[in-house]
């Protein structure tokens, strides 16, 4: 068993189940800071005056450079080969000039100049003393399991066979539930595996993050890398780009897949061809996922796992209800602060996210569904290399959510063509055309809800109740047209 002192404060307060011989040493020997205490020798001291600034400032700084600039002051010292090997300085630089055809080395760093593995020298800095270089290491080998096994029974989401459109609107469009049986019967279920997918699309192009990469290409990073947060296949245009069908089986020859009875309804529909994205596929390697946010535009959600399981934990919305632990929302709620990485958060967060009320968790394995409420906060992270399917749609039970969300957050309203002028007043003209009854419900309870803000904004001026009493909005998440890479559940 390693000494304590080489790991970083945060991994000695893990769960007891938690086993530290399962993280290796980092590659170049480099040390969290804690254990210069007790060191000989600390070839920081190389550096000159810059050891006077903070290991973070200096990582910054180096991001201002290009790649030979990096590889030159590299070349100076240990210390300095250390810290121009940071993988993010590298991923900034390749993500900003990707080029169409390349072959992935393992790393940003040898990916960007080319490198086979045996070119890359493995210089010893084990007297080098870094958090800021150390910890990204430390979270891309933490394991998964004491962070999703051991579920307190109040926090599961409920599991269940299969519900009718009428058991979802009356007693489950407010909860998240996992379905276990209605997606066996999709062709895509059956067929697809990384390999299949790579045989016969290997060559097209999917939106991963911020770049558009062959599949196959995707593949060979999927199987050989070690970032912290690994980049995420998140594609809207699937559909299109690999010619399926979508829909029920007596409507639809040879569908691909299609949504669950319960989810059938999606009043979005009436917006036809003018509706924001709503589909995407979604692969990723073990420890991908998305950091705690809401769905965009107050939308619902289901996602099904075709291949590997996903850990979800869940935090219901609500006026007075808090982000979940170690997530911060801006005062205009239009911006989400959270740790780095999910591993980062599952390291500090985590145990206290258990304990807060209204937390739920689960893990959808392969062949299930999970559905995600309007509004509720949700990290998901896979626990293997996984290929899903999800989609967005609006419930009768949360259209007057959706028509406030379009109708006061119009600057955080997203995955719209940019030809639609007005997505509210075109999704009330086609809700009047469509569903007049529903429509006509769902402003009278966004009225009353108006009316009783107002009564209580006027006790409060009238020092009849408590001005932290009073409610609050709701941060929601939306998606950029560049085509966003958090997981829609």
């Amino acid at each position: 068993m390693p000494d304590i002192t080489t790991l970083p404060s945060h991994s000695l307060i893990q769960d007891e189940d938690l086993d530290i011989e399962a993280i290796p040493s980092h590659p170049l020997g480099v040390k969290p800071s804690g254990n210069a205490l007790l060191a000989t020798s600390n070839i920081r001291t190389a550096i000159g005056s810059w050891q006077l600034l903070p290991d973070e400032l200096i990582l910054l700084l180096l991001e201002s450079l290009d790649g030979a600039s990096l590889l030159r002051i590299g070349r100076t010292c240990k210390a300095f080969y250390a810290f121009t090997r940071a993988e993010e300085l590298w991923k900034t630089l390749f993500v900003r000039s990707s080029p169409d055809s390349f072959t992935w080395r393992g790393t940003w760093r040898s990916t960007y100049l080319n490198l086979p593995a045996t070119k890359v020298p493995q210089i010893d800095c084990s007297n080098l003393y870094s958090d800021a270089l150390y910890r990204p290491f430390n979270c891309a080998h933490i394991q998964l399991d004491p962070y999703v096994t051991k579920i307190p029974a109040r926090n599961q989401i409920p599991r269940l066979p299969d519900l009718s459109p009428e058991e979802f609107h009356e007693k489950w469009a407010d909860r998240p539930f996992i379905l276990t049986e209605p997606i066996k019967e999709w062709p895509v279920y059956k067929n697809w595996t990384m390999g299949t997918l790579l045989s016969k699309y290997g060559q097209e192009k999917f939106r991963a993050e911020a770049v558009d990469w062959a599949l196959r290409t995707y593949g060979d990073y999927m199987a050989d890398n070690a970032d912290e947060s690994p980049l995420y296949l998140f594609d809207r245009n699937f559909v299109s780009k690999m010619g399926l069908a979508v829909g029920r089986p007596d409507e639809t020859p040879d569908p691909a897949y299609w949504p669950p009875t319960c989810f059938a309804e999606d009043l979005f529909s009436v917006l036809g061809s003018d509706r924001p994205d709503r589909q995407w596929m979604i692969v990723g390697p073990e420890r991908s996922g998305s950091k705690f946010h809401k769905d965009p535009n107050a939308t619902s959600a289901w996602n099904a796992v075709l291949r590997g399981p996903k850990y979800w934990i869940m935090f219901p919305s609500g006026d007075k209800q808090d982000p979940p632990p170690g997530v911060f929302v801006s005062d205009d709620q239009s911006e989400v602060t959270s740790p780095l990485s999910i591993a980062e958060w599952l390291l500090t967060f985590h145990a206290e996210a258990r304990r807060t009320a209204g937390c739920m968790e689960g893990i959808c394995g392969e062949g299930e569904i999970l559905h995600v409420p309007s509004g509720w906060w949700h990290l998901v992270v896979n626990l293997e290399p996984s290929i899903a399917i999800t989609q967005n749609f609006i419930p009768r039970a949360h259209l007057g959510a959706a028509l406030d969300f379009l109708s006061n957050k119009a600057d955080q309203v997203s995955g719209f063509k940019k030809n639609v002028e007005n997505p509210y007043q075109k999704f009330i003209a086609g809700m009047q055309d469509a569903y007049p009854e529903l429509l006509k419900e769902a402003q009278e309870e966004l009225q009353r809800k108006a009316e009783g803000k107002k009564r209580k904004w006027d006790d409060i001026v009238h020092g009849k109740v408590d001005p932290d009493e009073q409610e609050t909005g709701g941060f929601s998440f939306g998606f950029g047209d560049d085509g966003s890479d958090v997981e829609v559940p």
